[in-house]
Order: C-alpha cells, then structure tokens, then sequence
C-alpha cells in the first residue's frame, strides 16, 4: 500500500475531521460565512505542515487559498488539488432541515459530500505526507475556491494559473454512482432572455398590444429543440416570469437557460445559434446575453492513462475503480480542457448533494483517501 505499510486513516478520525468542516456553514453567496471557513481550512492546512497562502475574495465573494507541500521549487511541475468550499445550503441547514448526523453508514450534513468530505481527504492524504517524512516525487499544491457553486467567476484565474505550473490534476468533487469517478465532462452554458413587448387593456384595445409572453412561449419551444441526445447537446429552459396583470398584454417575459455541451466543436455553433435567436413577432424585441462559463471536455489519452493508473492503485487497495462522463461541470473543465491531465470525482462517496438528505457513506472515507494519497505518492 503506502510507502510507509502502515494503513494511515482511521474512518472514526476522518470523519471528526469532516464534521468539524461541514459544521462551518458556507453558502457561495455568504462572504463573510466562507471566509470563516477557509479560516479553518487554512489552520488546519498550517497544522498539517502546509505553506498557506490567502487569496482575497473579489465582487463580493469569500476568499480562496492555496497549501503547498513544503517540498518543491516555485516554478516546479506538480500535482494540483482543486476543492471548493462553498456549498449551495443556506446558513440555518445545520439548525433546521440538515443537521449533522450519522445514520448506519451514512453521514449527512450541509456539503458534506458535495465537497468538505473530499476536500477534506486530500489534505489528510497531504498531511500524512509530510507528516511521514516522506518527499512526493512531485510538489503538491491544493486549491480550495469559494464560488464554484456559481460558476467559478473570481477563481477561474487561480485555478488556471496553477494548472499552467501542473503536471497533474485531481479534483476532489464527490464520487458518483457507487463510486465511480470521473474522466470526461460536458461544458456549461448559461443564458438569459429577455423579451419585450407592448401593453395593452387585454379588454378594449387587445390588438394595441404585443405580448411578450406569447414571443417567450414561441421561443421555449425552439430552444428546448436544440436539445439532440445524438451529439450530446442539451438546453434547459429552467426559469421564466412575465406580464403584470390577467387583463393586461404583457409588455415583458424573461427566462434563464442552461445548456450543456460534450466539447468545443460542437458547443461553439451550439452557443453561436443560441445568441442567433430571431422573435416571430417583428414588434417584439429580444436580448439574450450570456455564453460558455464552462469548457467541455473529452476522456485523452493522457486522461485514460491517468484513469489506468488509478484503478490500478485502487484494486492494490482493494476495490475496483470505474469511470464515467458526465453532463455535470466542475473546476476540472478549466483544467482539462487546457489539456493538463485531469481526474475528476475523487472525492467521497455518497447521494443526493444539493439536498436536505446530502450524505456521505463513511465506508468510502478511508479508501478513498487511500487513494489520493497513493496517487500523491506515484505520479511522477
């Protein structure tokens, strides 16, 4: 197993770790409520014989921060650890509908799969390291950002910074479908439209008005057929509102709209046709603004290679270890799609993120941190 054949995770341990984590509660949106987070993620990373550095927060989002092992030259090729902690759950989750709890083999609480418990992992599979004497034969740099849930908007730039100076990537986003990681993802559009129309008395003078909401109707329909399993393309008409009154034409609608897309070659006209849209009614005027916030990318060579070694660690450790693509974004479509081999999905295993029943199961916790550890370790 390890260098040190000395199995260096207890289960019991890992999750007190967790615990202490997720009991920080961290919505995107909450600055302040994140920073205190990396408070304590930046402790512990001290503690764990990191070097810490803090990234201020921007445009009114929390900071990030940045531990390194205290091995390797600045401009050193190395692995990069990317975690994000900030979650989608509201302050009050813990005292209200998700309390921390542990049920059999599951432990629930506000982002503790999506993503503290495998945010968490990395650091203690980083700690054992230094902990043990032991140099990796590359530099470990581990990442945590406070916006992933919304985009990535003031992090992209770190993250993209310290994958120019990566030989590796490995983002601790949790595991999926009985722990199966993940090797390729779809790229992430996000749009708005807005329709705007005349009003009118519905009553006396209908003909007077345009509506904006019979445009946006028209519309919905159009984009939602852009929708072709075939190629992977996926649109999402996901939230609308418009009008004022029954009795009154509406003069304005509005809709937000998600697309998915497998790679570049197929997004671009995707999203080109998406900005194209045309009203029905030449007296109503569109606006749709927006475009990809997330590259798509494909399983490499490179990335099949990584995957193969993996498994190949994981059955040492004694289980077996699958992939899959998934339509789901992460911080690794910046980094894959830079063509900086990526694995994605190594973090804990559970169900149901993004909900009051999120949980992690405990029986994953020592194997996959095994696992991150051993890749620490082997990479070269």
């Amino acid at each position: 197993m390890s260098q040190s054949n000395i199995p260096p995770f207890v289960a019991d341990d890992l999750l007190r770790e967790i615990r202490s984590w997720v009991e920080i509660e961290s919505p995107t949106t909450d600055a302040a409520a994140v920073d205190r987070m990396m408070d304590k993620a930046a402790a512990d990373a001290e503690a764990a014989g990191a070097r810490v550095t803090r990234i201020p927060g921007r445009d009114g989002y929390g900071g990030h921060l940045l531990a390194t092992s205290p091995w390797g030259e600045e401009d050193e090729p190395g692995i990069l650890v990317l975690s994000h902690l900030d979650t989608v759950h509201a302050i009050g989750s813990l005292a209200g509908p998700l309390p921390f709890r542990v049920e059999g083999d599951c432990a629930y609480g506000p982002g503790i799969y999506d993503m503290k418990g495998g945010a968490l992992i990395a650091l203690a599979a980083l700690r054992h390291l230094v902990r043990s004497g032991q140099r990796a034969p590359l530099p470990v740099r581990h990442l945590f950002v406070s916006d992933e849930e919304v985009g990535s908007h003031t992090s992209r730039e770190h993250i993209e910074r310290e994958a120019r100076r990566a030989r590796y990537v490995l983002v601790t986003e949790p595991a999926r479908e009985g722990g199966r990681i993940v090797t390729a993802r779809k790229g992430t559009a996000r749009f708005d439209l807005k329709v705007k129309g005349k009003a009118a008395h519905s009553g006396a003078r209908h003909e007077d008005g345009r509506s904006a909401v019979k445009e946006l109707a028209r519309q919905i329909i159009d984009l939602e057929a852009m929708t072709d399993y075939g190629t992977g393309v996926t649109v999402n008409v996901g939230h609308i509102g418009g009008g004022t009154r029954a009795n009154v034409v509406p003069d304005y609608a509005w809709a937000e709209i998600d697309m998915r897309v497998p790679n570049q070659e197929i997004g671009e006209p995707a999203v080109a046709r998406m900005l194209a849209v045309k009203p029905y009614d030449p007296d109503v005027t569109l606006e749709m603004t927006g475009g990809l916030n997330r590259p798509g990318y494909e399983k490499s060579d490179a990335i099949a290679w990584m995957f193969d070694h993996a498994r190949g660690l994981a059955a040492e450790i004694g289980f077996d270890l699958r992939d899959l693509k998934t339509g789901g974004g992460s911080d690794g479509n910046f980094t894959a799609a830079m063509g900086v081999p990526t694995l994605d999905g190594l973090g804990v295993d559970g169900q149901d993120a993004h909900s009051f029943n999120e949980r992690l199961f405990i029986s994953s916790l020592v194997p996959r941190a095994t696992l991150m550890l051993r890749l620490m370790e082997t990479l070269s």
